[in-house]
């Protein structure tokens, strides 16, 4: 069995070095690099780079971006941001808190191995 193996593995090695296995990775490569440049380079690819480019530049997109924008604002400055604001404060200040902190703390300060 450990001949069948060491045999087995000498022919896959030489198969992997040899100048015919070489030569099939530089074709598949060329290929495979051709295939890309036609993709690129086709009507479908230059008609989805324009419809991104007007999608990215349409009103749509500058009415969404002015809405996340306006989410975003009355998230941190609403009811709800000073709510969140609130309970990290109080969370800040509590017995748990210092314990966290002092926990951490010690966590620093120790030497590293």
């Amino acid at each position: 069995m450990e001949q069948m193996l060491r045999n087995l593995w000498s022919r896959l090695t030489a198969w992997l070095h040899s100048p015919e296995r070489s030569e099939q990775a530089d074709q598949a490569t060329r290929k495979a690099k051709d295939t890309v440049r036609d993709l690129r380079d086709s009507d479908a690819a230059r008609k989805a780079e324009a419809a991104m480019r007007d999608l990215r530049n349409s009103e749509t997109a500058r009415n969404l971006e002015s809405a996340a924008r306006d989410f975003g604002r009355e998230l941190r400055d609403g009811e709800v941001g000073r709510k969140a604001k609130a309970a990290l404060r109080d969370l800040k200040d509590s017995d748990a808190g210092r314990k966290a902190k002092d926990a951490l703390r010690e966590l620093g300060n120790k030497p590293r191995d």
